[in-house]
């Protein structure tokens, strides 16, 4: 009797435990997947009565899904705009903070299988190929990058994001900021209207098409393009220095942030510097600053400042920059604002 009103116990005590589990629910960005998973992974480890689910489906859907109020807290790389705040506010009843999370660079990744040399792009060369304007290997425009590298005469297959990307937000930011052309005619965003190439969703299937395909490039952030093992190529920045996607590359063009707003909407693409990467970006969490589930938003308070006091140490094995001191210490006080 004793050993069956003990098992009794003992399920009824699991049952609590599991009864009181808090569960968040998230969607967006692919940009930061890695390092997202890995610390929503950890921190159940550390929290088990907290459990967060993750969809990876692009920056767009997680500003969507955010706003129709389907999830808890949305992510992207590519801030939101005055009037997506404004309707999200509107909905939700409450303003929508941008909590920066860690910094990644976004890579020219290609596929030439004829060519061992690693391949050096411009900003100029990138917007023409993207515009459909170099359409072969072969054109003159690549030899003015890389004088000496002899280049087969087959065409480019352009891979691009199919979906609503704050990649592609990244991406489309700086070649607006490097090419006039691609300003007037594309523009920057999360979704464009492509001038060629073929769609994908999500980093990952356009670092899969890409390794894939000989003669193919595309743009995914840097850790998809080492995970698949797909040669990147360095790229032109603002000081005219040819620089490759690292760490050390991207904490560089975070540093040109000398005053960071106060909503953490800042572009650091095509950042002065020498040893500045060009294409790197602060990536955001999308949090409401008002909840009306105290659980919920104490789960999410918690987790916020423990993904600053420790996730930040896990960053760069996934070769993710972590946020600046000056930069933590203002998301630190701007967590304290959520109610």
């Amino acid at each position: 009797m004793k050993r069956i009103l003990g098992l009794t116990l003992l399920l009824m005590l699991l049952g609590t435990i599991g009864l009181a589990e808090t569960k968040l629910t998230g969607a967006g960005a692919t940009f930061p997947n890695p390092i997202y998973s890995k610390w929503f992974d950890e921190y159940h480890k550390q929290h088990p009565d907290v459990e967060i689910n993750y969809q990876s489906k692009g920056s767009g859907a997680g500003i969507r899904q955010l706003t129709e109020g389907t999830v808890d807290f949305g992510a992207s790389d590519g801030p939101m705009t005055d009037e997506q705040l404004k309707t999200a506010q509107d909905k939700r009843g409450t303003p929508i903070f941008h909590i920066p999370t860690v910094l990644g660079a976004v890579v020219p990744a290609y596929n030439l299988a004829d060519v061992k040399t690693e391949i050096k792009f411009s900003g100029e060369l990138l917007a023409n190929i993207f515009l459909g304007k170099v359409t072969k290997w072969s054109d003159p425009a690549f030899a003015k990058d890389n004088p000496g590298v002899k280049f087969p005469d087959k065409p480019i297959v352009v891979v691009h994001r199919a979906e609503g990307s704050g990649t592609t937000y990244i991406f489309s930011d700086y070649l607006s900021k490097v090419s006039q052309e691609w300003k007037d005619k594309v523009g920057k965003g999360t979704a464009l209207q492509w001038p060629t190439g073929l769609g994908q969703q999500g980093n990952e299937a356009v670092a899969g098409m890409v390794r894939q395909m000989d003669g193919s490039i595309g743009y995914v952030e840097l850790i998809y393009a080492l995970q698949n093992n797909i040669t990147f190529g360095p790229v032109k920045n603002g000081a005219g220095k040819y620089v490759k996607a690292s760490l050390d590359s991207t904490t560089a063009a975070a540093a040109s942030v000398k005053d960071m707003p106060d909503d953490f909407r800042v572009s650091i693409t095509n950042a002065p510097g020498d040893k500045a990467y060009p294409i790197a970006s602060f990536t955001w969490l999308l949090i409401p600053a008002k909840w009306s589930d105290a659980t919920k938003e104490k789960a999410m308070v918690d987790y916020l400042n423990w993904m600053i006091d420790s996730g930040e140490k896990m960053t760069e094995a996934l070769f993710y920059a972590p946020l600046p001191k000056s930069v933590a210490a203002k998301v630190k006080a701007k967590i304290k604002e959520i109610k």
